[in-house]
């Protein structure tokens, strides 16, 4: 087993390390001026020169990613030219916030999706089967900020149960109205996500069900409980594994459309902040990061799916 993580390990790092030059090299082809962006769009051709040689930006892209580079592996994340801040406790603060959303969101996605999806294989073609299978497209081909709108005009607008967007400190609100903020984000982020894993689950679940070692189990006179419990989840639950790991990765992704319809003041907002000011160090900083989590999440699954699949971590065929 410490063979097989180590060599996830290294795959994990040099994902990143691929990754670092991908993101550098996007960031750099982004129309606009760093320049232009911190002294307005009025400044004069000398101030932006003088401004770009103080940032580097004159030198060859090679030259500027080593430097960048080194400076990440040192911990150094640079200077928002924005706020003129280092970016490393901005993105933490917002990372905070967004580790709450996406968290919740998570718990919610993995113990709902995988209770629905057990119910809808064990009552295979019953009216509770049958709502599930309808209410699972329904979420899945909606994008989430329909459901975002949709539910600020149903729970803030009319029934003026909820907030509508902003964030309340734990601190500073209480209990109540900590939660109260997170309620619709939580559940609009994690809605098409549940469907997912339920649908998954349910269609792994069926597949399980229906082989000869469960048959075999049930021919034994062991009781339904038993068998689901201990012979047939454990093995339903391996393509569960992966695709939440997919999920974590959608969560990441889907947090900067909730983040941004809410006003909530995650990682997601942030990345569309430096986005439209153009803080380059910002946004390459925050990419990373959001990275660095899809690569620990999908790290996490392997190990996982290793330790429920001993074949996986000898290298050998699940089939």
């Amino acid at each position: 087993m410490t063979g097989f993580i180590l060599r996830r390990l290294l795959a994990a790092a040099g994902v990143l390390w691929a990754m670092t030059v991908v993101i550098f090299a996007i960031v750099h082809i982004l129309p606009g001026n760093v320049a232009y962006a911190i002294l307005g769009e009025y400044a004069t051709p000398s101030a932006v020169a003088v401004l770009e040689a103080k940032l580097g930006l004159n030198d060859p892209l090679p030259v500027q990613y080593w430097h960048w580079f080194r400076a990440l592996l040192h911990g150094d994340f640079g200077q928002s030219l924005v706020m003129e801040r280092p970016a490393a406790p901005v993105i933490l603060e917002a990372l905070e916030r967004s580790a709450v959303l996406a968290s919740l969101s998570f718990v919610l996605v993995a113990s709902s999706g995988i209770l629905l999806g057990i119910y809808a294989a064990t009552h295979r073609g019953r009216i509770g089967d049958r709502l599930l299978m309808v209410g699972q497209f329904l979420f899945i081909a909606v994008p989430d900020f329909f459901w975002s709108i949709l539910a600020i005009l149903l729970f803030a607008s009319w029934l003026n149960w909820l907030p509508a967007t902003g964030y309340a400190p734990f601190g500073e609100s209480g209990v109540l109205g900590w939660a109260a903020h997170l309620v619709m984000p939580v559940c609009v982020l994690s809605a098409g996500l549940v469907a997912h894993v339920c649908r998954l689950t349910r269609s792994s679940m069926l597949e399980v069900l229906e082989s000869r070692y469960i048959l075999a189990a049930r021919a034994k006179g062991l009781p339904e409980r038993l068998v689901l419990r201990r012979h047939a989840l454990p093995n339903a639950l391996l393509p569960t594994i992966t695709i939440l790991a997919i999920d974590a990765g959608l969560l990441i992704g889907g947090v900067v459309v909730v983040e941004t319809v809410f006003a909530y003041p995650g990682l997601g907002r942030l990345l569309v902040y430096a986005i439209e000011h153009h803080d380059l160090p910002l946004l390459q900083a925050g990419m990373i990061v959001l990275t660095a989590i899809y690569a620990l999440a999908n790290l996490l699954a392997d190990v996982c799916y290793g330790l429920l699949n001993p074949r996986i971590r000898h290298g050998r065929s699940t089939a």
